[in-house]
């Protein structure tokens, strides 16, 4: 499955037959990114989907020594269980 970004639209999604998955994001005024909402449909959900999509978008703010903040629950339990994205993640 691939991973696309669409910077415009601040998203990244992966379309999986004729549904897609999404992992949204802003910016914050200190330049962070909050991912704050991801979506599975739910013929795909415990496939590891979400995990995919959080996983491109960490190493992606990572790519641009940007920081983020979890407000997804997703996105919070996979950098719980990461330890390695702990540099990167500001708790509010």
């Amino acid at each position: 499955m691939k991973i696309l970004h669409d910077e415009k639209e601040l998203r990244f999604y992966a379309i999986i037959g004729e549904e897609e998955a999404e992992l949204t994001y802003t910016f914050t005024e200190e330049g962070h990114m909050d991912f704050d909402h991801t979506f599975v449909p739910k013929s795909h959900r415990g496939k590891g989907v979400a995990d995919k999509l959080v996983k491109t978008g960490l190493e992606h703010a990572r790519s641009i020594s940007c920081r983020i903040i979890p407000s997804c629950p997703v996105v919070e339990t996979y950098v719980k269980r990461h330890k390695e994205y702990e540099d990167i993640v500001c708790w509010i």
